[in-house]
């Protein structure tokens, strides 16, 4: 069920976490050795930077210049750029790389291309830059840079991976992630089975060509493209993980790097999923304080009880579905209902709505509004098609890092310490961690430390109880990146810049348009 990772912004900060949340766990669902001895191993192994001399081979994509032309959205140029399928042998084919751009507005002088990455895998960053950073970020940011994005190998407008169709990946979203017996495990691993077997069938060649080194290395080649010396990029959640290897990748190209929302190159998946599955309930947490102080909160009073209140509603879910309106004849059961409130996890502006949503689900037997969260989570709009967010999401994941578990078995075994880190979601989280085991393409990935070193300075933008990126990861990521500078937000809710904090937003702002790194240790709340 849970396989995503981060942001689309749309209209407002809830929205936007809700697109987010229609990422983030399956990053950490995708794979690597299990433990703490697995963790610790990878740490000895560094990412290795490229030569700084473009191989030959590679220079007909380098020299390439992007014949920009009007793209339906007001304001914003469209191009398309070539990359190899295969960087080891790049005569072997082409993949097309869809890139948008707002050019600066002025006054002031133009400092260059500010590329936006919102996370996933697979959220579209060209959408994200269409329905958001074009207008919500500052004004004096969009004014000195080009705004630009490019959607990643597999991604969106780039060669999208697909896998299922909208009524099958309706009945692979409320499969039962928390299975009572053999037979319910058995359907579990059958959906998943279906899931990768799609992604093969319909994206072959593709599948075995999207990981995350790859999608950094074709980032290089649109920064050449757009004539720029140095790459200059926010990234959100997973793109944290995007821009932190681009940096490992090309150190003496990095120019100012925001990584918001940090995620640990360094975790085997076990161990990250075990980490984000306490970063949930560590959201869950403050949103039953905030909700215990209003009277209409559906879970009571009692913070203490609420945790306890919620997983029973689930399970009676389980056992009887709500109705929940949809024309398509879906209803609420566990796994969606899950789902939503997962979504309003990310962003503290969101939990009004979840207060609605289970005040209707658990008063008034009307399970619309829980749906409509766990669609948004999903990116399914109302005629029942998915963008291809999910397929994108696992199939980066899966290659990047070797399954998290090997089989059920192992996934009944890692239980108990699941849902110690979170009695409400442990379960299902650990049976989602499930998801990469049965994939058609072997990972080519491992955990591994990114140190950039050479780069210029890079700021790492950590939040104390981010749900889906726990703030212990950017201080991980921190110590890891030679050049890095800690930014702290002290707050709720997934990635900071540009979430309300004034503090956040004028350091980010001052790196971006003057170059200057918050100064060490600096936190804002």
């Amino acid at each position: 069920m849970h396989t995503r990772r981060t942001p689309r912004r749309p209209r407002t900060a809830a929205a936007a976490a809700l697109a987010a949340a229609a990422l983030l766990v399956s990053a950490c669902s995708a794979g690597g050795p299990s433990g703490t001895a697995a963790s610790t191993a990878a740490r000895a192994a560094v990412l290795a930077a490229l030569p700084a001399a473009t191989p030959g081979e590679l220079a007909p994509y380098y020299g390439q210049k992007p014949d920009w032309r009007e793209c339906g959205v007001p304001g914003f140029e469209c191009a398309t750029l070539k990359a190899p399928l295969d960087y080891a042998e790049p005569a072997a084919g082409d993949v097309r790389l869809a890139v948008a751009r707002k050019k600066a507005t002025g006054p002031g002088r133009r400092i260059g291309s500010l590329l936006v990455n919102p996370g996933g895998p697979g959220g579209s960053a060209i959408g994200y830059l269409q329905q958001y950073a074009a207008i919500g970020y500052p004004a004096e940011v969009r004014a000195r840079y080009d705004m630009v994005a490019v959607d990643p190998r597999g991604v969106a407008r780039s060669e999208p991976v697909e896998c299922l169709d909208g009524p099958e990946m309706d009945a692979y979203t409320q499969t039962d992630t928390t299975p009572d017996d053999a037979r319910e495990t058995q359907e579990l691993v059958d959906a998943y089975k279906e899931f990768a077997e799609g992604c093969g069938a319909r994206s072959a060649q593709l599948l075995h060509h999207v990981s995350t080194v790859e999608a950094a290395r074709d980032m290089d080649i649109v920064r050449a493209a757009l004539g720029d010396r140095k790459l200059t990029y926010v990234g959100a959640s997973y793109g944290t993980f995007l821009g932190a290897t681009y940096a490992g990748l090309f150190p003496g190209r990095v120019g100012r790097l925001v990584l918001d929302g940090a995620m640990d190159p360094t975790l085997a998946a076990r161990r990250m999923n075990l980490e984000q599955t306490a970063g949930f309930e560590t959201a869950f947490r403050s949103f039953v304080q905030d909700c215990a102080r209003r009277p209409d909160c559906p879970l009571g009073t009692d913070a203490g009880d609420a945790g306890r209140r919620l997983k029973a509603f689930f399970g009676e879910l389980d056992a009887r579905p709500l109705p929940a309106g949809d024309a398509d004849g879906r209803v609420l059961g566990e796994a969606l209902a899950t789902t939503g409130v997962i979504a309003a996890m990310y962003d503290e502006g969101a939990w009004e709505q979840l207060r609605e949503a289970l005040t209707s689900a658990m008063k008034e037997h009307d399970g619309a509004g829980l749906l409509m969260l766990s669609d948004s989570y999903y990116a399914r709009d109302a005629g029942a098609r998915y963008s291809n967010l999910m397929s994108a999401n696992a199939a980066v994941n899966c290659l990047d890092l070797p399954p998290a578990f090997d089989g059920p078995d192992a996934v009944r075994k890692a239980l108990p310490d699941f849902e110690k880190a979170s009695p409400v979601f442990g379960e299902g989280l650990a049976w989602a961690s499930l998801n990469c085991t049965y994939w058609p393409v072997r990972a080519s990935g491992e955990p591994h430390r990114i140190t950039a070193e050479g780069a210029a300075p890079i700021v790492v933008v950590g939040t104390t109880r981010d749900p889906a990126t726990p703030y212990p990861w950017a201080r991980a990521l921190a110590g890891q990146l030679s050049s890095a500078r800690l930014l702290t937000y002290e707050g709720d809710g997934h990635t900071a810049y540009g979430r309300g904090s004034a503090c956040i937003d004028s350091a980010i702002d001052a790196y971006l348009l003057h170059g200057t790194p918050p100064a060490k240790g600096k936190r804002c709340s």
